[in-house]
């Protein structure tokens, strides 16, 4: 029963967010490789991290919510986050990676598995550098040549 209300829970959450990042005001239509998508005016991290910002709408926006802030209890914030601004090689890691174990963010636990989002080191560090410069974050950049000694585990 308990899985079964967390995936009620996800479901509407993907719908709200979907919803939500769409309705956003468009300054532009940008392409990140073959993809067009709009960047929302209100939203400078997507305009200087485009590619990161597109896979935010794509991959994360589900869990972590439009606004960063997650969904308490299931799914961390990412705005205002101690644990991802503590090790942004880490934060790497698990986009590349997935997690599965717990974590404490902002003094809350998380014990959701995390998935890998993306498979390449690029992808990584552009999702990553949007989630630390999005939503008022001021968490700074982290370079390919920071995580090329990460190992990709398939």
């Amino acid at each position: 029963m308990k899985k079964l209300s967390l995936l009620l829970i996800i479901a509407a959450v993907v719908i709200v967010s979907a919803s939500s990042f769409t309705k956003s005001k468009a300054v532009k239509t940008m392409k990140s490789g073959e993809v067009s998508f709009v960047v929302p005016q209100d939203d400078p991290a997507a305009v200087k991290y485009p590619n990161g910002a597109k896979i935010y709408k794509e991959k994360c926006v589900a869990c972590h919510q439009v606004t960063g802030l997650g969904v308490p209890g299931a799914f961390p914030p990412l705005k205002d986050s101690d644990y991802l601004f503590a090790d942004k090689k880490r934060a790497v890691q698990q986009v590349l990676n997935g997690s599965n174990h717990e974590i404490t963010v902002n003094g809350q636990k998380y014990s959701v598995p995390m998935p890998p989002q993306v498979d390449n080191y690029q992808d990584a560090v552009d999702v990553i550098n949007y989630v630390l410069n999005a939503w008022g974050n001021k968490g700074g950049t982290i370079t390919v040549d920071e995580v090329k000694d990460i190992k990709i585990v398939r």
